[in-house]
């Protein structure tokens, strides 16, 4: 089981360039990517989100590309935009009559007047882009690490929750075989209560009413299916299937929906507590299982 949450960075040196690669990856419902390239490795992009989407999952990524280049660099003399300067700046001198004259440390910090020359041949793209990707798959390795190194400690906190919750679920199944005799017992006093002054009770009709009081209060299905989330919660555990996170989303969901129903269903106090323990226990494994890939 994976986190969603990680980091790796990886480094690739040639004689031609150096590139390093960060990703950095936190919860998100989807695989939402978000990419930071230099411009020079513009049309690596899609093979770059491709690759990502191959390994995972799940989670918002964002990848960031330096890359540093390490072949001589030359430069240009911006001409028209130099020209436009020296021309702008003789009609200002005519017309304020200032004097001086331009040499070429002016023109040199002028804004965009030298500009460096970089090789974009067809062959040196395509070195970056390769260098890109194998820079990209060894920072994957590291981060993948640290979200199964994650990914081990959020299935033991789940498994440990999902431990007492069926150490729990015995107490529930004790108080719910007692429904019966418990609606009974409540149903005969409240009769004959009312009905001191007409004789002896009809057994027949008071085993009726307390069927039919258990029937609307038995919670035995709830329990059941609350049991048998948390047999296959636990087989996701060690699930290398894909989509675990959502899997786990969909049966907590399944399992706060049991626990209402009891709370709605029966009102005996130990239902009640076991229930509400229950209860805040899914919440707090539905926090843990959101960071889950």
């Amino acid at each position: 089981m994976n986190s969603m949450t990680g980091f790796g960075r990886a480094s690739l040196t040639t004689d031609e360039f150096s590139l390093t690669v960060e990703l950095r990856t936190v919860n998100n419902r989807f695989l939402d990517i978000q990419v930071r390239l230099p411009s020079e490795l513009a049309a690596a992009e899609v093979p770059l989100r491709k690759l990502i989407q191959a390994r995972l999952q799940r989670g918002r990524v964002e990848a960031t590309v330096s890359l540093v280049q390490q072949r001589p660099v030359a430069f240009q003399v911006n001409l028209p935009l130099v020209q436009g300067y020296v021309a702008a700046l003789r009609q200002a001198q005519a017309a304020t009559g200032v004097a001086g004259d331009f040499d070429l440390s002016l023109i040199a910090r002028l804004p965009g007047a030298i500009q460096p020359v970089t090789e974009t041949d067809a062959a040196f793209t395509a070195r970056l882009a390769e260098g890109l990707l194998t820079a990209a798959g060894q920072s994957l390795d590291a981060l993948t690490a640290m979200r199964q190194t994650e990914g081990a400690a959020l299935a033991q906190e789940i498994a440990a929750r999902l431990e007492q919750i069926a150490a729990r679920l015995p107490e529930i199944e004790a108080a719910a075989a007692l429904v019966f005799e418990n609606q009974r017992a409540r149903l005969e006093r409240r009769m004959q209560a009312l009905l001191r002054d007409l004789g002896s009770l009809d057994e027949t009709r008071l085993a009726q009413e307390a069927a039919y009081a258990a029937e609307r209060c038995d919670i035995t299905e709830e329990v059941a299916r609350l049991r048998s989330h948390v047999a296959q919660m636990r087989d996701l555990l060690t699930s290398d299937a894909a989509g675990v996170g959502k899997a786990m989303d969909f049966l907590l969901q399944e399992m706060n929906r049991e626990v209402n129903t009891m709370l709605s269903k029966t009102s005996d106090t130990t239902v009640h507590d076991v229930a509400l323990f229950i209860k805040t226990e899914v919440e707090k494994i539905k926090e843990q299982a959101q960071n889950v890939e």
